[in-house]
């Protein structure tokens, strides 16, 4: 698997982080971090995984509510987009949801199946 961050001058809305898996196949995740529900989606943002929602393409949210409690990991489809800018996490079901420690293979397994 290849990661590559994605530089946000490349095009307004393009999300975050570009993944080449084991099968040459492409997957788009856009990266956030919160302290509560809100998620800070731009229209831009919105507006391109709205448009790609059939492809590979989702949202990574990083929840902690202090730097001394322990984090929580969320990973939502792009399908998901406009609900999660309007209503946050407390309303739309997450595909993904752990607490820290992460299992990053569950997550890659989940974006990326093989």
């Amino acid at each position: 698997m290849i990661l590559t961050r994605i530089e946000t001058w490349v095009s307004a809305g393009v999300p975050d982080l570009l993944i080449c898996d084991e099968k040459g196949r492409f997957h788009m995740i856009e990266l956030k971090f919160t302290t509560s529900n809100a998620v800070d989606l731009r229209p831009h943002q919105v507006a391109w995984l709205s448009k790609h929602q059939h492809a590979s393409s989702w949202v990574m949210v990083k929840k902690q509510k202090k730097p001394t409690e322990d984090a929580e990991l969320f990973l939502f489809k792009a399908k998901d987009v406009v609900d999660l800018k309007m209503d946050g996490m407390g309303k739309v079901e997450p595909a993904y949801h752990c607490k820290q420690p992460f299992t990053w293979n569950e997550v890659w397994d989940l974006i990326c199946p093989i």
